[in-house]
C-alpha cells in the first residue's frame, strides 16, 4: 500500500509543472514570429517579419517579475513580400544590414499588470543603437504538448520611433513610427 501511495504521489508531482523554468523559443516549428507594421506615406500598412531570430525566455508563474527573454534577430532576414522594398529597407536607409546584421533585445524587468498581461521593459539594439523600449504584453497560455514536452506562449507589442534607432529616413509623419508584434512560444528546457 506505501508503494501504490509513493507511487501516485510521485505521479501527481511530475503531473504539476514546475513554475521557474527556462524555455527555447521555438523557431524550427515555427511558432514565433517577429513582425512589423509600419504606414506607407499614411494612405496604407505595409507588413513585414523577420525571418531568422533566436532566443530563449525564464518563466516563473509566481514571480512573474523574476522571469526575463533574450531575443537575437538576423536583420538581415526582413521579409516585406517585395524583393526591391526588402532590398531598400537592408540599405544604409533603413536597417543597415551590412553594418549591423543584428538586432537584439534584453529584458532588464518585467511589471505585473492585470490577469495575463505585463510591461516587459528591456534594451533593443537596433541599426547601432540601443534604447530602452516597453513591450505590452500577455501570456496566451502554457501546458503539455502532443508530443510530451511543456510549453509557453506569450504575445507583445511595442512602436518604435525609428529615428530614435538612426533610421532618418523621412516618409512623412505617418511614417514615423513602427509597431512591432511579437509572438514567441517556448519549450521548456
Amino acid at each position: 500500500m506505501k508503494k501504490l501511495l509513493l507511487a501516485a504521489s510521485m505521479a501527481a508531482m511530475m503531473a504539476v509543472p514546475a513554475q521557474a523554468a527556462d524555455y527555447v523559443i521555438d523557431t524550427q516549428g515555427a511558432h514565433a514570429f517577429v513582425q512589423f507594421k509600419i504606414s506607407h506615406l499614411g494612405y496604407s500598412w505595409l507588413y513585414g517579419r523577420f525571418n531568422t531570430f533566436s532566443g530563449d525566455f525564464s518563466y516563473d508563474a509566481d514571480k512573474l517579475e523574476a522571469s526575463k527573454i533574450q531575443l537575437t534577430i538576423d536583420t538581415n532576414s526582413v521579409d516585406s513580400n517585395h524583393a526591391e522594398r526588402d532590398k531598400h529597407l537592408r540599405s544604409g536607409d533603413f536597417l543597415n544590414v551590412s553594418k549591423h546584421p543584428k538586432a537584439t533585445f534584453v529584458s532588464t524587468k518585467i511589471i505585473p499588470k492585470a490577469g495575463d498581461t505585463f510591461d516587459l521593459h528591456g534594451n533593443l539594439t537596433l541599426n547601432g543603437v540601443t534604447k530602452e523600449v516597453v513591450i505590452a504584453a500577455e501570456k496566451l497560455g502554457e501546458g503539455t504538448d502532443p508530443w510530451g514536452g511543456y510549453r509557453a506562449g506569450f504575445a507583445g507589442t511595442t512602436t518604435l520611433t525609428l529615428k530614435d534607432f538612426a533610421i532618418n529616413t523621412d516618409l512623412g509623419p505617418a511614417s514615423a513610427t513602427v509597431q512591432l508584434d511579437l509572438t514567441v512560444e517556448g519549450i521548456r528546457k
